[in-house]
């Protein structure tokens, strides 16, 4: 178990959560797409529902990301998104009353200035971050940035972690555990992958801090299934799909689905 440590705002979220007797309900989205204008009303909406937010950064050469995220950072991409525009979208989920994290690949970080990043994030109302490649042996750099800013670094554990690197990710991270429950891209699943529980159980042994689960929720039932052992259900790509077919409103109606099925 790792040692204790004081609570950070972004786990008071989950904390508030699940004292409801329901588990948080995170949602992805990419910024900027598909355009500036667009992508800040969808984060304002968005924030009327998830208790947090997870503001994507669009990237050339996302090793995560599955078709349907790489199509909405590509769109992104070809309207002119740059990397400033993040703290836009944080602010506009902050201004809507919600909380944001973002989620990046580590180089648009590092290009930008990994200080300069971690200052401005904080002052558009951001809690944290969650860098898929950015490992704690090799985030130094960013930690000290996000201790100095009062963010939290989120890191990911998956099926396949070993008992050592478990002890490690715990203790490098803050806020939540991100237990990814497939090993692979990001996309929406038929069914949640088996490993979920087992891996929300062993990260549990591991460590005080919440643990949120995504990587393949698509709907309602999906996120009720996850409810009942996580502290967080994390959906992306189908809120991306949502807004491709139908719009503000599909996602909208989507979203309220996915916040009910969170309820225990």
């Amino acid at each position: 178990m790792s040692e204790s440590r004081s609570e950070s705002r972004l786990a008071q979220v989950f904390r508030r959560a699940n004292a409801e007797d329901r588990a948080a309900f995170v949602a992805y989205m990419t910024a900027g797409f598909p355009n500036a204008e667009v992508s800040r009303e969808i984060f304002s909406a968005l924030a009327q529902h998830a208790d947090l937010i997870e503001v994507g950064i669009p990237f050339t050469d996302p090793m995560m990301d599955g078709p349907t995220i790489q199509a909405a950072a590509d769109e992104a991409l070809a309207n002119g998104f740059r990397v400033a525009q993040t703290f836009d979208a944080v602010r506009a989920v902050t201004e809507a009353g919600g909380q944001a994290v973002i989620m990046s690949y580590w180089n648009p970080v590092l290009q930008y200035g990994p200080e300069r990043f971690a200052a401005e994030l904080a002052a558009a109302g951001g809690l944290g971050s969650i860098i898929p490649d950015l490992l704690p042996e090799e985030a130094a750099r960013w930690a000290k940035a996000c201790e100095e800013h009062d963010l939290s670094p989120v890191y990911l554990v998956a099926p396949s972690t070993t008992a050592e690197r478990m002890e490690i990710t715990v203790n490098a991270g803050n806020g939540f555990i991100y237990a990814a429950s497939h090993m692979g891209v990001t996309g929406a699943q038929e069914q949640v992958s088996s490993h979920a529980r087992e891996l929300v159980e062993r990260t549990r042994q591991a460590t005080d801090l919440p643990v949120a689960v995504g990587l393949g929720v698509r709907d309602g039932k999906q996120a009720a299934a996850i409810a009942e052992f996580a502290d967080g259900v994390i959906v992306g790509s189908a809120l991306i799909q949502a807004v491709q077919s139908g719009g503000q409103e599909e996602m909208l109606s989507l979203a309220r689905e996915l916040q009910e099925g969170c309820q225990r």
